[in-house]
């Protein structure tokens, strides 16, 4: 037994992915084709473990409203957007077309794109957009991490109680216990900040680079 999270070998993170139900056939050909075309940006990708955790974490909310903040080419959409139901929406925000088109492309050939609306331009901006009533069953933050705190003030109060917010990046390779980047500064300063709300339950999970789950209250 052990009192603190394991650390994970190449051949334990092996092992994990291969003791849990595998990503599609075709999140894996989206994942190699991003890694071929966009190499300087491919980690900017879920791992395929966080797309089999975002499909689990969908069905078990038994989701029908969804949003994801930083759609990237669109593993993380697929995940989530797999399981809702035939009349589930997942409303995607991101500032990239040239990512999202590669993402719209397996949207497409998903038979997904009837759940999925794309939305492109600065979140700050756009989210504002969602009805105001407290109607999301889940969120996933995955885009700039400055921008974390301006788009967990838009989406606590439009989460509906149960609701689950899922937000990526919150232990930057390590970075957040000596913060030297804006961006891990950022993120520092969320993680302590999402900690302190009142409105939801909190537990972070060491899941590839740290994934807080936020629970409505």
């Amino acid at each position: 037994m052990s009192l603190k999270t394991l650390g994970l070998s190449d051949e334990l993170h092996n092992y994990v992915v291969a003791h849990s139900a595998p990503i599609s056939d075709l999140m894996r050909e989206l994942a190699e084709e991003t890694r071929r075309l966009l190499p300087a940006d491919a980690d900017m990708q879920v791992a395929p473990e966080q797309a089999t955790f975002l499909t689990f974490l969908t069905r078990m909310l038994g989701a029908r409203n969804a949003v994801e903040i930083g759609t990237f080419t669109g593993l993380s959409s697929l995940a989530i957007a797999t399981a809702l139901p035939d009349d589930g929406k997942l409303t995607c925000f991101d500032v990239s077309t040239e990512y999202t088109d590669v993402a719209r492309r397996y949207w497409t050939r998903a038979g997904l794109d009837n759940r999925i609306e794309l939305r492109i331009g600065p979140a700050r901006e756009t989210l504002p957009g969602l009805p105001d009533e407290p109607y999301l069953d889940l969120a996933f933050i995955d885009a700039d991490k400055v921008g974390y705190p301006a788009y967990w003030a838009e989406l606590v109060p439009r989460m509906r109680p149960g609701g689950v917010i899922a937000v990526d990046n919150v232990l930057r390779n390590g970075a957040v216990l000596d913060p030297r980047s804006d961006a891990d500064r950022a993120i520092a300063a969320f993680n302590t900040q999402v900690l302190a709300d009142d409105r939801v339950d909190v537990v972070m999970l060491p899941l590839a680079d740290g994934v807080t789950l936020a629970r409505r209250r």
